[in-house]
């Protein structure tokens, strides 16, 4: 029987990650699991009491060590399938069928992005004008490296099979983790594709990508995916035993 899991990484969400981890239950038959990255409010309470299994950082790591986190769990459990969730409320728990379907149904691919610029029609959150260009850019950048159309390279809402969970239990990118995420699924030759979400707003908090580090940020990624395209990286084969390991409190 396959196991899937949501990963729910979350930092001060108190006000969003119960409703969040209960419509995940409510709309699928995945586990969940939420990573409390160093939060100072009742985030690691609420999520347990809203069914969750938490898994607790003493202190902050930044969205990359979250994420990084949930996927040695998932390997380290032996999970089949996995899909990141933000604990804020932007990614609607009901696409999560949508994009276990296309993984179902395209056995040669990897990785399912849930792309808010795929839709047709106007409806769904897209942020600010700033950080849509920014996304455009970079869009562009990474289609010309991977040699297929990225549209979202931002979008946390993505899904992976055993392989994807494999690699990024051994190897996730830290800090704005999303764009170089992609590329390091294209170095490893792992499959991926984008369907057609709508997003939501986020329920509480403020996203860290302002727009007065809208500039920096972009410097930064660039510089990111700079350093990507040479740096060395892991061989990952199927049943390795994840090189990272991790301490949790769960």
């Amino acid at each position: 029987m396959t196991r899937n899991l949501a990963i729910v990484p979350a930092y001060n969400e108190a006000g969003a990650v119960g409703s969040t981890v209960a419509e995940i239950l409510q709309h699928t038959d995945f586990d969940v699991l939420v990573v409390d990255d160093g939060s100072t409010d009742t985030t690691s309470e609420l999520a347990r009491r809203a069914g969750a299994v938490v898994v607790r950082h003493p202190f902050n790591l930044g969205i990359g060590g979250a994420v990084q986190s949930g996927y040695l769990y998932a390997y380290e459990h032996g999970y089949d399938v996995a899909v990141q969730v933000d604990g804020d409320g932007q990614h609607d728990p009901r696409h999560i069928r949508m994009l276990l379907e296309h993984l179902r149904t395209n056995p040669s691919l990897d990785l399912v992005t849930g792309s808010r610029f795929l839709v047709r029609d106007e409806e769904g959150y897209r942020s600010s004008m700033p950080r849509r260009a920014g996304i455009r850019f970079f869009a562009g950048v990474l289609s010309l490296v991977v040699r297929r159309p990225v549209t979202d390279p931002t979008s946390g809402f993505r899904m992976v099979g055993r392989r994807g969970i494999e690699l990024f239990a051994r190897d996730y990118p830290h800090d704005y983790p999303e764009v170089e995420a992609v590329l390091l699924l294209h170095f490893h030759k792992l499959r991926g594709e984008e369907i057609p979400v709508r997003m939501r707003a986020r329920t509480t908090g403020v996203s860290s990508i302002n727009a007065s580090r809208s500039a920096y940020y972009m410097i930064k990624v660039l510089l990111a995916i700079f350093v990507g395209l040479l740096r060395a990286r892991p061989s990952i084969e199927a049943g390795d035993r994840a090189a990272v390991t991790a301490e949790h409190s769960i």
